[in-house]
């Protein structure tokens, strides 16, 4: 196997829940050492989230979520209360740690006395990222919360849904999806930044502030125009048709987008070749004229897909040049080609769940690929193995951490 693009670069990661472990397995599959660190007295929300791996049964270590997103990590326990916990992870940060990365509530590393002037003093060279709801310094800082409020506060809610229909939230903790992806390329600059320079650097992510960056048009047609957005359903303004339309079985989708007129007389011909004459209609030959018979275009959309399977009408139109996919779920991830091609899921051997399917990133780097060979940590299965291994500590000095119940 070549070097791995982050071969080297030693990660202590304080990351919780969703956002930041998802950031931070970026690094561990390609090459970067990452100690997850945890506390079995408080123990992180997403270590009892469904579903549960093997027979169903919940449990500290038997998160299926959590396996996923902490997979190629290394498992360090520390009772970040105890008065000696500074002192270990000082001496990490000194002797081991590039980057230490974190996603509390701000004030919550500088309560431990862990923030980033202290760690610059016994390292100049320490990187440090930090996440937060609305990033530090501002009057809300402190405001908790998860990816539910945010997609909230960053107005995303108010845009999801039907127009005769009150808002909804985006699937999941929405923006958790989002900001990892900023996060990576932020955290790759700063590595880049201390190669030229030599010097540390402290990211401070305000995740609302990341998440806008998709309501950026909406935002502008609003600064620019007065156009207050609204909820469109499927639909888009520079599309027709644009929807999830219904298909053969139950609760069976596909989606179908024509933005070019292209696509519309491609979708036309197949339509009309599978005995939908009205889609030869003059009416509909622009996209203007799509818009503005929109909702009888959707109806009659609706009704030829239904005598489709769904996935034999994504390959045809797909064929023929049309933008189309089925609505996926679970099942249909597993089989699906392009990911089985890209090897997106790999399965890993758990020491309480069994074998599980981790994802892998989305991208392949062809000279450096990225590798998942371990699974994800149970509750302090690593802390000798870092601190005695990877760090450094005598035989001596690890035993009065841990006589001292510094490491739970």
């Amino acid at each position: 196997m070549p070097p791995q693009a982050l071969e080297g670069l030693k990660v202590l990661d304080f990351c919780w829940v969703a956002a930041g472990p998802m950031t931070t397995k970026y690094l561990a599959e390609h090459g970067a050492t990452v100690v997850r660190v945890e506390s079995a007295k408080r123990p992180e929300s997403l270590r009892r989230a469904a579903p549960y791996g093997g027979d169903g049964t919940s449990g500290i270590n038997r998160s299926g979520y959590f396996a996923n997103y902490n997979a190629n990590k290394y498992g360090l326990t520390l009772d970040m209360r105890h008065p000696r916990a500074k002192e270990l992870v000082l001496r990490m940060v000194s002797t081991w740690a590039d980057l230490v990365t974190e996603n509390f509530t701000p004030g919550t590393m500088e309560g431990w006395g862990l923030g980033y002037e202290a760690l610059k003093q016994v390292n100049p060279q320490i990187m440090m990222f930090s996440a937060s709801m609305l990033g530090r310094g501002g009057p809300l800082e402190k405001q908790p919360g998860f990816g539910a409020v945010l997609s909230s506060l960053a107005g995303l809610t108010n845009i999801t849904g039907w127009p005769d229909r009150g808002p909804v939230n985006p699937y999941g903790a929405y923006t958790d999806f989002i900001v990892p992806r900023f996060a990576v390329a932020s955290i790759l600059a700063a590595l880049d930044y201390r190669r030229r320079t030599g010097q540390g650097t402290h990211l401070d992510m305000s995740q609302l502030e990341t998440s806008l960056h998709f309501s950026s048009p909406l935002l502008l047609d609003y600064a620019i125009n007065g156009v207050e957005p609204s909820r469109k359903g499927n639909r888009d303004p520079g599309a027709a048709p644009h929807g999830v339309y219904p298909c053969q079985g139950e609760d069976r989708w596909i989606a179908i987008a024509c933005f070019r007129d292209e696509e519309w007389h491609a979708l036309r011909q197949v339509m009309s070749s599978a005995g939908a004459s009205w889609a030869e209609q003059d009416r509909f030959d622009s996209l203007l004229g799509r818009k503005s018979e929109e909702d009888q275009l959707d109806d009659l959309m609706a009704e030829w897909t239904r005598g489709w399977e769904a996935k034999a009408l994504m390959e045809t139109l797909q064929q023929a040049g049309v933008p189309a996919g089925i609505v996926n779920d679970t099942r249909d991830l597993f089989d699906d080609a392009q990911l089985q091609h890209r090897g997106h899921f790999q399965y890993l051997d758990h020491a309480e769940i069994g074998s599980y399917a981790s994802e892998k990133s989305e991208f392949n780097l062809s000279d450096t690929p990225g590798q998942l060979d371990r699974p994800a940590p149970i509750m302090g299965e690593h802390t000798e193995y870092v601190l005695r291994e990877l760090v450094g500590l005598s035989e001596q000095e690890y035993l009065s951490f841990k006589a001292d119940a510094v490491l739970e």
